[in-house]
């Protein structure tokens, strides 16, 4: 019996993978050569629209310029007024003789004890040996430009002195003696027991008396008083020393007057 053939293996199905359905998710898109062609495209019609707006405004003809004449203005009729006199010019004043300015001695008093100055001058020099670091003074008024400086000084019965000075600065760039003069302001009001009065008719100037007394070795104890005060570019400085205290009275009357002067 002739023998039956096995039965051919059947092949298995392929499975063929699923094709997966469109997505609908987009990734970001992203910036292409068209938007760099746009860019270019605009940028070119920016430099195109001004080579034209210069090509138009060339080929104009120009506009015709004003004439810088003007009318003839009307001059004022009569005299012209009368110039000020030295009295009232006060420039003509501060810039003359600055002795001239200065407190005249009064009737009784007599030459101090010590002599300020030359001729009613003190330089550079002498101002800054007033200060307790003379080195420090004399750069720092080099640098404020300090111009000259006039000085009285006289003696009055046994024991009270007083000094007087105008000190004048060329004020290129600052109004120095305004700055000086708040700067003495400060180192008064500093020491202790001191009462102080603004000085009628000077803005901002100040009178102090200082009731402690300076104790020194040999020396007798010293009272003192000073006034601060500044016009234009003029600083005033007023010192009384004395055996006994100083009286406001009287350190107020020489810096009024001595305003008065200025």
């Amino acid at each position: 019996m002739p023998e039956v053939p096995e039965a051919a293996e059947v092949p298995q199905a392929v499975e063929v993978p699923e094709v997966p359905e469109e997505t609908t998710e987009h990734r970001p898109r992203r910036r292409g050569r068209t938007t760099l062609l746009i860019a270019v495209a605009a940028a070119l019609g920016v430099v195109a629209g001004a080579c034209t707006g210069f090509l138009v405004q060339a080929n104009r003809a120009p506009d015709a310029l004003p004439s810088l004449s003007q009318a003839t203005l009307a001059q004022a009729k009569g005299p012209a007024p009368e110039p000020l006199s030295a009295a009232q010019d006060r420039e003509i004043k501060v810039d003359g003789d600055l002795r001239k300015l200065l407190l005249k001695r009064p009737s009784g008093a007599r030459d101090a004890d010590y002599t300020v100055g030359q001729d009613g001058w003190l330089d550079l020099a002498g101002y800054a040996e007033t200060y307790d670091k003379p080195a420090y003074a004399f750069d720092d008024l080099v640098a404020d430009e300090f111009r000259r400086e006039a000085v009285v000084n006289w003696r009055e019965g046994s024991s009270l002195f007083v000094e007087i000075r105008l000190v004048q600065f060329r004020q290129q760039d600052q109004l120095v003696a305004a700055d000086d003069t708040n700067s003495a302001y400060h180192y008064a009001e500093g020491k202790p027991h001191t009462d102080s009065w603004p000085i009628p008719g000077t803005g901002d100037g100040m009178a102090y008396v200082h009731h402690s007394p300076d104790r020194k070795a040999g020396y007798t104890d010293v009272y003192n008083a000073d006034a601060h005060a500044w016009r234009g570019d003029i600083e005033m400085e007023i010192w009384v020393s004395s055996g006994s205290p100083v009286s406001q009275k009287k350190i107020m009357d020489l810096a009024k007057r001595q305003m008065e002067r200025l």
